[in-house]
C-alpha cells in the first residue's frame, strides 16, 4: 500500500499538479462571467473534474511520449519516467483513468462539453508531438489551457459566445508568452536534439520580444473582454494588477538572465490567474 502511495506522489509531481492554479482559476472566471454571478456547487465541482482529469491526462501524456527526450536533457534527466521511478504502464492507466474522469466529467456539464471534448483530448495529445517539427508549440499549449474558460462558459450556457472566445484568446497569449520564456532554460538542449521552439527559431533577444508582444495582445483582449461585457471598476483592477506583474515578469528576465525564472514563471503567472479570478468574482458580486 505505501509503495502505491508513493507512486501516485511520485505521479503527482511529475505532472506538476500544483500548477493547476495556472488554469483554473481561468476555467472559474469563465464560468463567473458566463452565469453573470457563481455558478452552482453542481457546475463548480464538474468543471473542477473536468479541469483535472484533462490536465492530468495532457501532463502525463507529455511525460510519457517525451521520456526519450527527457532523458538525453541533463535538466529533466531526473524525472520519474526516465529516472526509472514509475513505469510507462503506470502511467498509461494513470492517462486512461484521467481520459476517463474528464469525459464523465463533461457529460455531466451538458452536451456540448462531452461532443467537443475529442477537439480537446486531440489538442492535449498533438502538443507533445509538437515541439518535433514546428517551433508554434507554445501556441498550441496556449489553445490546450484557453480550452479550460471556454469550456467553462459552455458548462454553464450551453453555447459558445463571443466573450468565451476572447477568454481563451486571453488564457491563449498569456500561456504562449510565459512558456516561451519556460523554453529559453532549454535553448542549448533544443538546438543540440534538433527541436523547435521559438527561441531556437529567434534566439534570446527574439523569443523575449515574442513573449512580450504576446503578453502585450493578452492585455488589449483583457480591455476587450472589459468593454464587451460592461464590467466594473473591481474587474478593471484586476486587469491593472495582471499588468503590473506582468511587467514586473518581464523586468526580472529583461536581460535573458534565467537566474530568476521560476520567480517569474512560477510565481507571477500564479498569482495573475488567482488575482484575474478574485477581481472578477468580486466584481460580479458587486453587481
Amino acid at each position: 500500500m505505501t509503495g502505491v502511495i508513493n507512486k501516485i506522489s511520485l505521479f503527482l509531481e511529475m505532472i506538476k499538479f500544483s500548477h493547476t492554479i495556472f488554469a483554473l482559476p481561468f476555467a472559474f472566471t469563465g464560468a463567473l462571467l458566463a452565469a453573470d454571478g457563481f455558478p452552482s456547487v453542481r457546475q463548480a465541482i464538474w468543471i473542477v473534474l473536468a479541469m483535472v482529469g484533462a490536465r492530468t491526462a495532457a501532463m502525463a501524456m507529455n511525460r510519457l511520449i517525451d521520456a526519450d527526450i527527457d532523458a538525453r536533457n541533463p535538466r529533466t534527466a531526473v524525472r520519474a519516467i526516465p529516472a526509472g521511478l514509475i513505469s510507462k504502464g503506470f502511467t498509461l492507466l494513470f492517462i486512461a483513468m484521467a481520459t476517463v474522469l474528464m469525459l464523465f466529467a463533461a457529460q455531466k456539464l451538458n452536451p456540448l462539453c462531452l461532443k467537443l471534448s475529442p477537439i480537446a483530448l486531440f489538442f492535449l495529445l498533438i502538443y507533445s508531438y509538437c515541439k518535433r517539427f514546428t517551433s508554434l508549440a507554445h501556441v498550441v499549449l496556449g489553445i490546450c489551457l484557453a480550452a479550460a474558460p471556454i469550456g467553462a462558459w459552455i458548462a454553464i450556457r450551453g453555447i459558445v459566445e463571443l466573450p468565451a472566445i476572447i477568454l481563451g484568446g486571453i488564457v491563449l497569449f498569456w500561456v504562449a508568452g510565459f512558456d516561451i520564456l519556460y523554453a529559453l532554460q532549454d535553448l542549448e538542449f533544443d538546438r543540440t536534439a534538433g527541436l523547435h521552439s521559438i527561441p531556437v527559431l529567434l534566439g534570446v533577444t527574439g523569443a523575449l520580444w515574442t513573449a512580450r508582444i504576446f503578453h502585450l495582445i493578452m492585455i488589449v483582449l483583457l480591455f476587450t473582454l472589459f468593454a464587451l461585457m460592461h464590467l466594473g471598476a473591481l474587474f478593471l483592477i484586476g486587469i491593472m494588477a495582471a499588468v503590473a506583474m506582468l511587467l514586473y515578469e518581464h523586468w526580472l528576465l529583461k536581460d535573458g538572465n534565467l537566474d530568476k525564472l521560476d520567480a517569474a514563471f512560477f510565481n507571477m503567472n500564479g498569482y495573475i490567474s488567482v488575482a484575474i479570478v478574485i477581481f472578477t468574482a468580486a466584481d460580479v458580486l458587486m453587481r
